[in-house]
């Protein structure tokens, strides 16, 4: 066992990453929009921003998110009015994190919960958001990237594509 001011750890490298927050990894940069706008304007929204999310929010408090594959799959797929409004179709309530939060706790909550972003918060006001990748890229640390990012796609997929196959 290592050691780290405070903190346990199985290697050295397990302390660096624990030491690693949030707020060092989050983008600060967040499109949002209201829960009453249209799904065609929410598209369009991410069209120009070029992003594949957006926070719905009252005021500076997120109420919901929706991504762009919550938009192909609840929208576009179901036949869906492109008119409709947009919080119908996002998650809610939206998974949070908090700045001084570690990326390993931030990692287990998206594996948790089978997401790949989250929402950053602090006192309850949108600060951030933070992403699969930004814990992952950011740290540097490409055995991290791939463990996250394997639990986190096991979480969201059905159990159907991890069943044994073939064989006699």
């Amino acid at each position: 066992m290592a050691s780290c001011v405070g903190v346990r750890c199985a290697t050295a490298r397990d302390c660096r990453l624990a030491r690693v927050l949030i707020r060092e990894v989050m983008t600060e940069s967040v499109v949002t929009a209201e829960p009453e706008r249209t799904v065609r304007e929410i598209a369009e929204l991410m069209r120009e921003r070029n992003v594949g999310s957006v926070v719905l929010v009252d005021g500076d408090e997120p109420v919901g998110f929706v991504t762009d594959r919550d938009l192909a799959l609840s929208v576009i797929a179901d036949g869906r009015d492109f008119g409709d409004h947009v919080a119908d179709h996002a998650s809610s309530p939206v998974i949070t994190a908090e700045p001084g939060m570690e990326v390993e706790e931030a990692g287990e909550l998206m594996v948790r919960h089978g997401i790949r972003r989250l929402v950053v918060v602090d006192g309850g006001r949108l600060i951030g958001i933070v992403t699969l990748d930004d814990l992952s890229s950011r740290t540097g640390d490409a055995e991290l990237a791939s463990q996250l990012s394997a639990r986190v796609t096991r979480a969201v997929m059905p159990d159907f594509f991890f069943h044994e196959r073939g064989g006699g």
